[in-house]
């Protein structure tokens, strides 16, 4: 990362800190955009912490040295934070300290993608066709969401989704995708809920993604009939149940990604079928640190 602060469509900002744009609040914890180039780094730092230090991912020489996450996608995104105000007093109104960004998001908008090389996503995916197919609609992708283990309770992840809510409807943004991932880079390990997702949650035709042919991992790996579903749940990371509860489909085969030590799917929803159980729960179940709704 540069130093020099960039609003949300990269622009330089004016100097000193810009007003963070805030979508709720719940006791300490606070949902809002990073405001800086600082508050970026402690974001990147949070998924050093959670990819690197915890999971399995493999550092190169830089990231090691710098014990941040990083790519060249970070200075095009915005990035949502979740801040913990208990340990930063006074940042209400402006940048607050690395230590209190305790959970992340990263957000690219297809207007902004297209301006900048595309999107990640496509480095795993070939969604050039499911774009074309819904040229007239808009898409945001989402990535590299992590929260630190303290912070991994239920009122943490309802900030991040309620955020994400916020955000597309200020963007009228109309399709969310992104890939999730599962620990571990032995598909057969994964067998049930690999073939779960692949034989209850497969995205109809018209919204049809499949992994690059040089990177396709077939997820059908067991029988429906062979299939326990409730071990089959049991097994999914929670990111991806609340996915699936929200209502999104799934990609056609997964991708190893041996560095992050992850096999990943791809997860596709149009705004317009998210369950209204979620659009009702998010929408507006946090108020805005100044307590209107």
């Amino acid at each position: 990362m540069t130093s020099e602060k960039t609003d949300r469509d990269g622009n330089a900002l004016a100097a000193g800190v810009a007003r963070p744009v805030s979508y709720g609040r719940k006791g300490a914890l606070e949902v809002r955009l990073a405001c800086s180039a600082k508050e970026i780094d402690a974001a990147q730092a949070v998924r050093y912490r959670v990819f690197y230090e915890e999971m399995s991912a493999t550092p190169d020489a830089e990231t090691r040295a710098r014990k941040r996450d990083f790519d060249r996608f970070d200075e095009i995104c915005d990035h949502l934070l979740v801040v913990d105000h208990s340990l930063a007093p006074d940042g209400d109104e402006g940048e607050v300290p690395p230590e209190a960004v305790v959970g992340c998001y990263r957000l690219l908008r297809q207007e902004v993608a297209e301006r900048n090389g595309g999107f990640y996503t496509a480095s795993e995916y070939d969604i050039a066709p499911v774009l074309a197919r819904h040229a007239d609609l808009n898409f945001l992708e989402l990535g590299r969401s992590c929260v630190l283990k303290p912070y991994r309770t239920k009122p943490t992840v309802e900030l991040l989704w309620h955020g994400i809510m916020h955000y597309v409807t200020e963007h009228n943004l109309d399709v969310m995708f992104g890939c999730a991932s599962f620990e571990g880079t032995e598909p057969d390990q994964l067998a049930a809920p690999l073939s779960y997702l692949h034989h209850h949650h497969a995205a109809p035709e018209d919204w049809k993604v499949r992994a690059l042919p040089e990177l396709y991992v077939e997820m059908n790996r067991m029988g429906q009939d062979a299939l326990d579903p409730r071990d089959a749940l049991r097994a999914l990371p929670p990111m991806i149940k609340g996915y699936l509860r929200a209502g999104c489909y799934i990609g056609e085969g997964a991708v190893i990604d041996r560095q992050f030590g992850t096999t990943d799917v791809l997860i596709l929803f149009p705004v317009a079928q998210i369950s209204d159980r979620y659009l009702s729960k998010f929408g507006a179940k946090f108020g805005t640190p100044d307590g209107k709704g």
